[in-house]
């Protein structure tokens, strides 16, 4: 019987609705029903160029330049008391670094200056670390206290030191001999050996502040559980300083030693502003040094001693990142340390 003859009405073919128009451009969801990142297309991607173009110029100018610049005046005989001889030297320059008389004094004051800041700022830093994680009255003072001085520019520090240090009216000379110490005021800064102890004594102070933030927030992940543990199994404050605490933040512990042998290493500011290098020049390190060869206007053996340093830093450099990548791979500064913490209490 046709439909005509009933009366109904013709039903024609359902069709399934046109799926929406989308933009170019558009997040397309994913089979799960998520959103995906936008699609690259040309036009983004002359956007995103045309957006990082004055950055990357910028960098290119005054950072990349100079560096190729510099670089290849440790191979030329560039010296300010003849630019008109600029001719190509090969390796004379590094030849005259090594072979300079002052080489050794600065090579050897560059790892007291480094060994001899890190382990007491260490140290240091550590006990005040485990002190301020505690709780007590004025905590957050004491804090701000003790980090004041990472505030406050290497170059000012070195100059407030240098006053501290004066042998007529410095501060530290008046302590001694009031505590009866001394008899006579010391020449800190003239004498060759002193100058050196006093540098170090201003920078482990300067320092200690570094280690103690970064050991402080390491510290704040511990978990209270591993301490409890290790009070229940009889543990003492050593034991569980050395076979908990360290084995759980060892990862930052090691990422802020590298990080701060970078930055002392590459540390003129404070030498320059407590001795300038001196007395008699027995103070410099490796970076103070290249200064004083770059204001004599050496510019080939400064370029030179600046590529030495470059290189030193780039061994560092890659201990710091392995250090960065061990770090990620556990999950955190104390992700995958507990069981290892757990074992050593009990061991």
């Amino acid at each position: 019987m046709s439909a005509a003859s009933t009366g109904s009405p013709a039903t024609a073919p359902s069709k399934s609705p046109a799926p929406p128009s989308r933009s170019e451009g558009a997040p397309r969801p994913d089979a799960a029903g998520g959103r995906r990142r936008r699609e690259f297309t040309t036009r983004r991607g002359l956007v995103v160029a045309a957006f990082m173009a004055p950055a990357a110029v910028f960098v290119a100018i005054f950072t990349y330049y100079p560096m190729i610049a510099g670089s290849q005046m440790a191979f030329r005989n560039w010296n300010l008391s003849d630019l008109t001889d600029t001719s190509w030297v090969g390796l004379k320059n590094f030849r005259d670094v090594f072979t300079d008389p002052a080489w050794g004094t600065v090579a050897g004051n560059t790892l007291l200056w480094v060994a001899g800041s890190i382990v007491p700022q260490l140290v240091i830093g550590f006990a005040i670390a485990l002190w301020l994680r505690r709780r007590f009255r004025f905590r957050g003072l004491y804090q701000a206290l003790i980090f004041f001085p990472w505030a406050i520019s290497g170059f000012l520090i070195g100059i407030l030191f240098r006053w501290l240090f004066n042998s007529e009216f410095g501060v530290v000379n008046d302590l001694l001999q009031r505590t009866g110490l001394i008899d006579e005021p010391i020449a800190w800064l003239a004498d060759p050996q002193t100058a050196m102890i006093a540098v170090l004594i201003a920078n482990v102070w300067y320092g200690v502040t570094f280690f103690a933030i970064m050991i402080l927030a390491a510290l704040q992940s511990v978990p209270d559980e591993l301490y409890e543990a290790a009070a229940l199994d009889g543990a003492g404050k050593a034991r569980t300083l050395f076979q908990v605490t360290i084995p759980y933040i060892r990862t930052t512990l090691a990422l802020t030693v590298l990080l701060r042998v970078i930055w002392i290493f590459n540390f003129p500011d404070l030498i320059f502003g407590m001795t300038g290098g001196g007395p008699n020049d027995e103070t410099h390190i490796v970076t103070t040094w290249m200064i004083k060869i770059t204001q004599q206007g050496d510019y080939g053996k400064a370029s030179a001693l600046g590529l030495l340093v470059v290189a030193v830093l780039l061994v560092f450099a890659v201990f710091f990142l392995l250090a960065t990548r061990e770090r990620q791979a556990v999950g955190g500064p104390g992700a995958g340390r507990r069981s290892a913490g757990e074992r050593g209490v009990r061991a």
